[in-house]
């Protein structure tokens, strides 16, 4: 089964904001998912991310793969760099 990190939609028209989720890779964007990780809310300023690192370093560890935004705000909360310092 291939596991992605990946965005999950939610709020209303023009109010967007995101939880960050791991998903099956088959499963629509805001279909069913396995656990959340956190979430992503792009309309505060500056944007809020709140993300639990444990859970994410473990299904790093696991071998799921982030989405491309996914990876970008693992960078930003430093999540990817304890990443590839535990391998």
């Amino acid at each position: 089964m291939a596991v992605k990190i990946r965005l999950k939609r939610m709020g209303s028209k023009r109010n967007a904001f995101y939880r960050v989720v791991v998903a099956d890779a088959r499963k629509p964007r805001d279909g069913r998912f396995i656990e959340e990780l956190g979430y992503y809310n792009p309309t505060t300023e500056p944007a809020t991310i709140k993300i639990n690192e444990e859970k994410a370093l473990e299904w790093l560890n696991k071998g799921a793969l982030p989405s491309d935004t996914v990876k970008s705000l693992f960078r930003k909360e430093g999540i990817m760099a304890k990443y590839h310092e535990q391998k």
